[in-house]
């Protein structure tokens, strides 16, 4: 993705759409959606790294304390790094996805919060 705008608008809305993030982003998450495209961070590791983010959270022992809701783009820069170091391989990011949309969907409806329905 060579555009900025289109770059940092599909980072913003790829993590909107993530279960237990903010209703919509700060400042800061746009200035960091931008940061990562002037490092040249591709869209792919990007996405694959909200993805695999959020499904470390999801997927988490049944007595493990309950965590609190994300609260900034930030909080996936450490996974953004990892891939960059480690790249996923071809076709994984579609397992990702399929994953999450699982997972999410299991989840108690009480603590669900999932942009897979209309309920934002």
């Amino acid at each position: 993705m060579s555009d900025p705008a289109a770059y940092v608008a599909s980072v913003l809305s790829a993590y909107l759409e993530l279960p237990d993030t903010p209703l919509r982003t700060s400042l800061s998450d746009q200035r960091l959606a931008r940061r990562l495209f002037d490092e040249g961070v591709p869209w792919n590791v990007v996405e694959a790294a909200l993805l695999l983010g959020s499904l470390r959270r999801l997927i988490r022992p049944d007595q493990a304390p309950p965590l609190t809701p994300i609260r900034s783009l930030a909080y996936f820069r450490p996974v953004v790094e990892e891939l960059q170091s480690h790249p996923i391989p071809d076709g994984y990011i579609d397992y990702l996805r399929l994953k999450l949309r699982h997972v999410a969907m299991a989840q108690p409806a009480s603590v669900q919060i999932s942009t897979f329905s209309d309920d934002r």
